[in-house]
């Protein structure tokens, strides 16, 4: 079972920066990547950022201003927004490809398959 919890989410103007933070618990299997995502109304969910094997990678709609890292030692996954604009309003959701359970989505060649429950981040302009 994998546990995945969102934390740092809010409203900003335009120009502002948040940062969302993921706690992550494993009791049985490895975790060996980790993202975000985000979905707004009438959208389709957006992989934006993961981190992999110390890699990273980014969707085109947030690169240059949004900045994953991640501790291992505290299991922990940060999403640093800056410059954020009225249409990064969404529910962001953390997730995580547990290790021998199947694929829901894959997004940077990481097969996700735990999510959490999800932060809110509003933009206004």
């Amino acid at each position: 079972q994998v546990r995945l919890m969102e934390s740092g989410g809010g409203s900003v103007p335009a120009g502002g920066s948040l940062r969302l933070s993921c706690a992550a618990s494993s009791y049985t299997r490895k975790i060996d990547c980790m993202g975000w995502f985000r979905q707004s109304p009438g959208k389709e969910r957006e992989g934006i950022a993961t981190i992999k094997g110390g890699r990273t990678y980014y969707a085109d709609s947030v690169k240059g201003r949004f900045t994953i890292s991640q501790d291992n030692a505290k299991d922990t996954v940060s999403l640093q927004m800056n410059s954020l604009k009225p249409e990064d309003t969404a529910i962001y959701y953390c997730a995580a490809r547990a290790v021998g359970r199947l694929p829901q989505d894959v997004t940077h060649g990481c097969g996700y398959n735990s999510w959490g429950q999800g932060t809110q981040v509003t933009v206004s302009s």
